[in-house]
């Protein structure tokens, strides 16, 4: 009986002592932190200074290899006057080559084959926006009835100098905030425990689908794209 009766004393002193080390290996400090979070934002607008053009070559023939045949010759010419404009090998992407069979549906009656539709879709960045609109121009005269442009897109090439333009903004914002309210609460900032940030640019696409006058160059509208960086930042305040 006594030996049973020291077991169950021993245990419950160590026990015990694994409780207390438990409690005392938390922080004080993480227990007893107290903070306030603030998130803001900061914007720039910014002038884009590159284009994308979204082009698809498309032709119709009586057999699939001469409209493949055809699409690749017009194809060859749009890259041609590319090279002319000064557009980069490797701002020039396909990206998609298709062949496929195209039906007529009359009101009445079974669909009838009209040829096979062969086409070639472009990707081209051009880094210089102001050239634009000749770009667009030339490729029309080279692609002539075979071409579509499916899209315009004036966008940033390099957004470095404007998230930092905008991230400023939001920390300065983020500042103010914090100093009001610890002003209010009464309580002091003492650091800064915790940063978040997301960066959002935002295009405005111009989507075009005609072809120029004979007597005027097609110009781009470039705009201003706007640029904005949000914060979240909590400070242990004292």
């Amino acid at each position: 009986m006594k030996l049973n009766r020291f077991r169950t004393i021993t245990a419950s002193v160590i026990a015990l002592t694994l409780i207390l080390g438990v409690g005392l290996s938390v922080p004080a400090s993480a227990a007893d932190t107290r903070y306030i979070t603030i998130s803001a934002t900061g914007t720039t607008s910014v002038v884009p200074d590159a284009v994308r053009i979204n082009a698809t070559v498309s032709v119709l023939g009586i057999t699939s290899k001469g409209a493949l045949s055809t699409a690749s010759k017009t194809s060859s010419d749009v890259r041609s006057v590319l090279t002319a404009n000064k557009v980069a090998a490797k701002d020039i992407a396909t990206q998609s080559i298709t062949v496929y069979p195209e039906y007529s549906y009359p009101a009445s009656g079974t669909p009838t084959l009209s040829g096979y539709r062969a086409t070639q879709s472009f990707d081209i960045t051009i880094r210089s926006a102001t050239t634009a609109g000749g770009v667009v121009d030339a490729v029309f005269d080279a692609g002539g009835d075979n071409l579509q442009v499916n899209g315009v897109t004036p966008f940033v090439l390099d957004s470095n100098k404007a998230t930092e333009t905008a991230r400023t903004a939001a920390v300065k914002k983020a500042n103010a905030k914090a100093a009001s309210y610890a002003k209010l609460l009464g309580v002091k900032l003492v650091r800064i425990i915790y940063l978040e940030e997301t960066s959002t640019p935002t295009t405005y696409p111009i989507y075009s689908a005609t072809t120029k006058a004979d007597s005027a160059q097609t110009v781009v509208d470039l705009g201003e794209q706007k640029v904005s960086v949000s914060v979240t930042v909590r400070w242990a305040i004292g």
